[in-house]
This record gives C-alpha cells, sequence and structure tokens, in this order.
C-alpha cells in the first residue's frame, strides 16, 4: 500500500506543477484530490503499519 501512496503523490506534484503553473487549468483540481487520496492512504500505512508491530 506504501508503494500506491508514492504514486500518488507523484501525481499530486506533477498535476499540481501543470496546474498551479497555468499550463492545464483542470489540473489543479485533480492535483487536489490526489492529495487527499494521498493523505488518506498515507494515514491507513501507518495505522496498519503500527497494527503489525
Amino acid at each position: 500500500m506504501l508503494r500506491y501512496t508514492v504514486i500518488f503523490i507523484i501525481l499530486a506534484i506533477v498535476a499540481g506543477i501543470f496546474g498551479f503553473g497555468g499550463i492545464a487549468a483542470g489540473a489543479a483540481s485533480i492535483a487536489k484530490v490526489l492529495f487527499f487520496i494521498f493523505l488518506v492512504l498515507f494515514v491507513i500505512s501507518l495505522i496498519s503499519g503500527r497494527k503489525r508491530i
């Protein structure tokens, strides 16, 4: 699951660069969505990692 969180954060950063740089107007909203998905997956990874120990 950590692999997916890394992929989502990279996609969010790339979409943010394109969107906030003015290259693509719709990419800013995509970046926001991907960022929140990354946060949720990150929290889930932290919680599930603590339960295994």
